[in-house]
């Protein structure tokens, strides 16, 4: 008998992992731009803003005193109380240090929280449209995915009453997101104490993953963590990433209830060991530190969101809402008589415009497409312009 030595086999699991197409469309886009191409870039969520300076600088010094070994996997105790304070404040919360964990990002959150609280047969509602990687790691922990959709003619708001009658016995976690991606809607303190008496009437988890807080527009940000009732059972996540610019930094933190802090940190020893503590003392100079360059680039993306709206509402069959948070628009394309995979791909490929197709996002936006702000204005004006001579 003949074996097959091309390779060992992979664990059976591997295949059923999903991943953020966000990515995928990156990597085609990068390899279209290495052939040639002229490519712009509204696929990606991450800020075109320099990382600010005293932030570096922070990094640079801890580097200079020796701060690139090991420390604690929860992280180092500075961030925490400052993180701690970040989160608490703006909510009127009072938070301890020793309830913040610090991670690789929001996404190890996300992930691991899941993994803690979720085996198999146990559901979890999630917001769809709404982050991929929501869906992905629930199905890879064997639990089962519950979306709750977000409809554009509700504004993308969550409906309570349709929240109530999907919450079963077997919910085990709910997932919330605000300002949300991609829709760019920020729940109001009317819907956001609505869904709180629902949740509150349930024993599951709550993840309230809230990393576009501070990238509003002339709204308020309401955080379902301010219900006291609901209090012991919120994970509370946001990073550094989006209001920052630090996405390869990778530092993200978390209002963790006592029951998970240790498991959470099991899984951070297990995985990643730590956050390199030179990156977390430049999370602190972050988070403690002046806010000009924060404040300067939310002001730069409102205006980037106004050009954006006006000019997708000006395309035939396209519409869009005006969001309110993050840095994304995502517009209604159903009058254009494609789906917004078939608009996606054929942006891509015929006219140089990396875009997401709404389906990435989940079951309820098929006729949608998500587009990035967070590029140069000229570049944005150019997608745009492809996007009108694809649809002419």
């Amino acid at each position: 008998m003949t074996l097959d030595r091309s390779h060992p086999p992979l664990a059976s699991g591997v295949s059923e992992l999903g991943t953020e197409s966000a990515f995928e469309v990156l990597a085609r886009a990068r390899a279209l731009e290495r052939a040639g191409v002229d490519v712009v870039h509204l696929e990606i969520g991450e800020p075109d803003f320099p990382t600010p300076a005293h932030v570096i600088a922070a990094a640079e010094a801890a580097m200079r005193r020796g701060e690139t070994g090991y420390c604690p996997a929860p992280g180092i105790p500075e961030l925490r109380a400052a993180a701690a304070e970040y989160l608490a404040a703006p909510r009127g919360l009072t938070i301890a240090p020793e309830e913040v964990l610090i991670a690789t990002g929001a996404k190890p959150f996300l992930f691991f929280t899941i993994l803690a609280c979720v085996g198999a047969g146990d559901e979890v509602l999630y917001p769809d449209p709404g982050f991929p990687i929501y869906r992905s790691a629930i199905a890879w922990a064997g639990g089962t995915p519950v979306p709750v959709p977000l409809r554009a003619r509700a504004g993308f708001a969550v409906d309570p009453d349709e929240l109530a009658s999907l919450v079963s016995p077997r919910t085990r976690l709910v997932i919330l997101n605000s300002p949300n991606n991609p829709t760019g809607a920020v729940m109001s303190a009317e819907e956001l104490d609505a869904v709180a008496q629902v949740l509150e009437r349930t024993d599951a988890w709550i993840l309230a993953d809230e990393v576009y807080a501070k990238i509003l527009y002339d709204v308020a940000s309401p955080s379902l963590a301010s219900f006291p009732q609901l209090r012991e059972r919120i994970v509370l996540i946001d990073s550094c990433s989006k209001t920052f610019a630090m996405t390869g930094w990778r530092c993200g933190f978390a209002a963790v209830p006592e029951p998970l802090r240790h498991p959470l940190t099991r899984f951070f020893i297990n995985s990643t060991s730590c956050v390199p503590p030179f990156v977390q003392r430049a999370a602190v100079a972050a988070l403690t530190g002046p806010t000009d360059a924060v404040d300067e680039m939310v002001a730069t993306f409102r205006a980037r969101r106004d050009v954006v709206v006006a000019r997708l509402n000006a395309l035939p069959g396209v519409s869009c809402r005006t969001p309110q948070g993050a840095f994304y628009a995502f517009c209604d394309v159903s009058g254009t008589g494609f789906t917004g995979a078939d608009l996606a791909e054929r942006l891509l490929v015929e006219q140089g415009v990396a875009v997401l197709a709404g389906s990435a996002f989940g079951e309820h936006a098929d006729d949608h497409l998500r587009i990035s702000y967070a590029a140069a204005l000229p570049r944005i004006e150019a997608g745009l312009q492809r996007f009108g001579e694809l649809l002419a």
